[in-house]
Parts: C-alpha cells; sequence; structure tokens
C-alpha cells in the first residue's frame, strides 16, 4: 500500500494551484488593456506631433503676413515688463523719473505708476523701455540733450 498523503501539503498545493489560475485569469485581462493602452498612447503622440507640426507651419504663415503688413515696424513679439526692471535700469542710468519719461515717451508720474505696479506700459512703451535697456549713461544723457534741444 503507498504512503498516505499528508492532508496538509495536498491542500497547499491545491490552494497554490488555484491561486496560479486566478492569477492567470487576472493578468490575461491586463495584458490586452495595457497593449489597448499603448496603442492609443502612440496615436496620441501621432496626433500631438501632427498638430505641433501644423501650429509651427501656421505661426510662420502668420510671422509673415504680421511681417507684410507692419511694412517695416517694430516685431509684434510680446515685450517682458517688470517693475522692478525698471527701476534698476532708471538707476542704473542715473535718470529720474521725469528724465526717463522723457525717454520713453511718457510723463514721469507714468514711470513712478509702473514701477509701483499701478500700472502697466503700453506697447509703444514697452518698446521704448527695450531701447532703454540697450542705452549706457553716456548714450541716455546724450538723447536727453537731443530731447530737450527740440
Amino acid at each position: 500500500m503507498p504512503p498516505m498523503a499528508n492532508i496538509a501539503s495536498l491542500l497547499k498545493s491545491e490552494i497554490s494551484r488555484v491561486a496560479r489560475k486566478e492569477v492567470r485569469g487576472e493578468t490575461v485581462g491586463l495584458k490586452k488593456a495595457i497593449s489597448n493602452y499603448r496603442s492609443e498612447i502612440a496615436a496620441l503622440k501621432r496626433r500631438a506631433q501632427a498638430l505641433e507640426s501644423e501650429l509651427r507651419r501656421l505661426s510662420k504663415a502668420v510671422g509673415k503676413t504680421a511681417s507684410a503688413a507692419a511694412d517695416g515696424a517694430a516685431p509684434t513679439s510680446a515685450q517682458r515688463f517688470s517693475p522692478k526692471g525698471l527701476a534698476s535700469q532708471r538707476k542704473r542710468l542715473g535718470l529720474s523719473a521725469q528724465e526717463c519719461g522723457l525717454l520713453v515717451g511718457a510723463s514721469g508720474q507714468s514711470i513712478y505708476n509702473w514701477e509701483d505696479g499701478k500700472a502697466r506700459p503700453r506697447a509703444k512703451h514697452l518698446q521704448a523701455l527695450a531701447a532703454l535697456r540697450s542705452m549706457g549713461k553716456k548714450d541716455a544723457a546724450a538723447r536727453l540733450s537731443e530731447l530737450r534741444a527740440r
């Protein structure tokens, strides 16, 4: 007669077999879902790439028409403005608010309001402020004397 099997080992092996079967069933569904997600991600990447290239194409076309419409005017790119930056720029050049306003084409009070963050300069003033950044003290003094002579 063969030796009697240990019930505990039989039960343990049966439980592990059933567990493996259940896990296999669950992972098949997950593998299918992963496959679908990967294909969806790839399609979204292709779509995003196509949209980016379309955007580049359209921005180039708009840029050409905007430059043709401007007829030599300054580019319409967005200028950055910082109240602290204006104050430090004015201090670097050694200008009063009135003198800075004269260079930019605004009043001294406007300069104070811009520096305090109470107001924001218009586009034409932003271009003048950008030109102010490239000036030195001598350039600013020369430009001021030129403007006062008028």
